[in-house]
């Protein structure tokens, strides 16, 4: 009974509340290229489209706060869950434009409230001190349900001449069963501090909220053209996809919680200054490079920076009023989604014309990323102060 105590905890929810997000859309992202390509005969302009609408739920993400006014943020989670796993499920069934836009909006709707959620839920259940090194753990544990999914996908695929259709059957069932499991196992966990049921913006959060602006836009260049400049570019199939993925996360599941640890230790600034130093160079590299072996060590190093994303998560977590967490962490995925939903389809077009014009716009909004980063030493500092004297 004590060990059914130690597993049912927010870390034991967590962590498979992970999985489940791990399993599925890890197994929808990394089939997506091939399978629009192959069997809904995609070109840049409709990924990006696609990638554009997938958006929109991201977008709408400051709408959770009113959904808790009726649901409690743990049960919206779960929803959330079997929505994104229901969506991976279907993905398959539909091989067309059209059918390929409809799952993904419905994958995506859970996607993203999932991810509020999970950003909300860990930092009010996380210590200020501990969440570096825990958020560290969770994205370790993802990393190896994405290497495990990977491998199911390139066994799939290269052994058994497995169908789209399967395999997305199969890793959205695998989390919508996970996911009623946890309905089932788990206990509600008390908040510790009632968190607002409105939208909150505050001025005091106005560097918090650049940040994220420029990192979704820059996440986006990542997630829609790094991987298809791979398949349209240098022709990799879906088993090298699969194995450059499963390299990544071999990678991350040993990084992330030293990366967590880093952070702990020589503080959100210099974490940031060095991802988004980073960052500029390999969004060059992606606009110049012409040879396949380069462009996935480019894939690689892109991928491992994100684990450094964690030090603007606990960078909120310190200056943030304990009460504002839920609602801001809807927000903030709004304010991550504004140039999320207009990239992808507007930068598809300029794919056409010329990739690398893509990529190095990557580079500028990393540029200006680096920029910002180095007002956060002296944010922290001032609220520091501020707290100290209201104490």
């Amino acid at each position: 009974m004590e060990q059914n105590k130690q597993w049912q905890s927010p870390f034991g929810f967590l962590t498979i509340a992970t999985i489940v997000m791990a399993v599925t859309f890890s197994a929808w992202n990394a089939l997506l290229n091939n399978f629009a390509v192959e069997a809904a005969q995609f070109n840049g302009a409709n990924m990006g489209m696609l990638q554009s609408l997938r958006e929109i739920p991201g977008l709408l993400a400051f709408t959770a706060v009113f959904i808790l006014l009726v649901l409690k943020e743990q049960t919206f989670a779960l929803i959330s869950l079997c929505l994104l796993s229901v969506g991976v499920a279907l993905t398959g069934v539909f091989p067309s434009v059209y059918g390929l836009y409809a799952t993904t909006v419905l994958m995506s709707i859970g996607f993203h409230y999932f991810e509020t959620l999970n950003q909300s839920l860990s930092l009010q259940w996380f210590s200020k001190d501990e969440a570096p090194q825990k958020l560290g753990q969770l994205m370790s544990i993802k990393s190896m349900a994405s290497l495990a999914t990977f491998a199911l996908i390139w066994l799939g695929v290269t052994f058994f001449s497995t169908a789209y259709q399967g395999l997305y059957l199969f890793f959205g069932g695998i989390g919508l069963l996970l996911t009623l499991f946890m309905m089932s196992a788990f206990p509600h966990f008390p908040e510790k501090n009632v968190q607002h049921k409105k939208l909150i913006v505050r001025k005091e959060y106005s560097l918090y909220y650049i940040l994220l602006f420029f990192s979704g836009a820059r996440r986006q260049i990542f997630m829609v053209f790094a991987g298809f400049l791979m398949v349209e570019k240098f022709g990799f199939d879906v088993a090298q996809i699969t194995m450059l993925y499963m390299f990544n996360h071999v990678i991350n599941i040993f990084a992330a919680p030293l990366i967590g640890k880093m952070i702990g230790r020589i503080g959100e600034q210099k974490a940031l200054t060095i991802e988004y130093a980073g960052l500029l160079l390999v969004f060059v590299g992606y606009a110049l490079v012409e040879s396949a072996e380069f462009a996935a060590v480019l894939y690689v190093i892109d991928h491992l920076f994100f684990a450094m994303a964690i030090a603007l998560k606990t960078y909120f977590q310190k200056i943030a009023r304990p009460e504002d967490i839920a609602a801001t962490a809807g927000v903030s995925f709004t304010i991550n989604h504004i140039a999320a939903v207009i990239i992808p389809a507007s930068f598809g077009v300029v794919w056409l014309y010329d990739s690398s014009l893509v990529f190095f716009f990557g580079a500028g909004l990393a540029g200006c990323s680096l920029i910002m980063s180095q007002f956060i030493g002296g944010h922290l500092a001032r609220h520091q102060a501020q707290v100290e004297h209201t104490a």
